[in-house]
């Protein structure tokens, strides 16, 4: 897909497009110096990377944040959905490299954000609304991260491929939960997988 027909698919007004596009030429500037994508997904860009992320924001709708985004790596998912518009999002990201990155794409795309730069583990006390991740961890170590930070009213919002049922399977063991999957927009392997009412078992 190229920024057109995702901004018709997504209906984005031009400035917005025009913000991702930028934070496209980045990440693409950006990318020869540090490996912030698999270099295969660079010319799918549009599909593998923004959609795929932009994909979580009607799931958010009407839902209290703050949105915390763990292992944010090149900002999927949680700085695209910055861009689109949820200003109450911090990315959690160990690697100082790929953090630069996300301050430098911030200021590029006059996005607000907050960028922690740090383990998950080092985190400052937050209480999150809304958890978001991609490519990151299992369901159950996602849970286990996201717990110090999150209630039974937090909504986690995980993109998987493949092994999201045998990584919910695991997870059930250790956690009491409400799943619902829906198929990814992005990828017919993959899925959103939709937590809620997360407790221990």
């Amino acid at each position: 897909m190229t920024a057109a027909e995702i901004q018709r698919r997504l209906g984005l007004d031009d400035p917005t497009r025009e913000r991702l596009e930028a934070y496209v030429a980045l990440l693409a500037k950006w990318q020869a110096r540090i490996n912030l994508v698999a270099p295969a997904t660079l010319p799918e860009v549009w599909t593998r990377h923004i959609l795929d992320s932009a994909q979580l924001l009607p799931y958010m709708a009407d839902r209290p944040g703050p949105v915390l985004d763990l292992g944010s790596g090149a900002g999927f998912p949680g700085l695209v959905l910055a861009i689109l518009g949820r200003n109450d999002v911090t990315l959690v990201e160990a690697d100082r490299r790929k953090a630069a990155f996300l301050q430098e794409a911030a200021r590029v795309t006059a996005t607000r954000v907050a960028i922690e730069a740090c383990r998950i583990e080092a985190l400052r006390p937050i209480r999150a609304g809304i958890v978001t991740a991609r490519a990151l961890a299992t369901v159950s170590e996602l849970l286990h991260y996201a717990r110090p930070f999150t209630d039974e009213s937090t909504l986690y919002l995980f993109l998987k491929g493949e092994r999201a049922d045998t990584e919910l399977t695991t997870a059930r063991e250790r956690w009491t939960m409400s799943v619902d999957k829906a198929p990814s927009l992005s990828d017919t392997r993959g899925v959103i997988l939709r937590l809620e009412g997360v407790t221990d078992v």
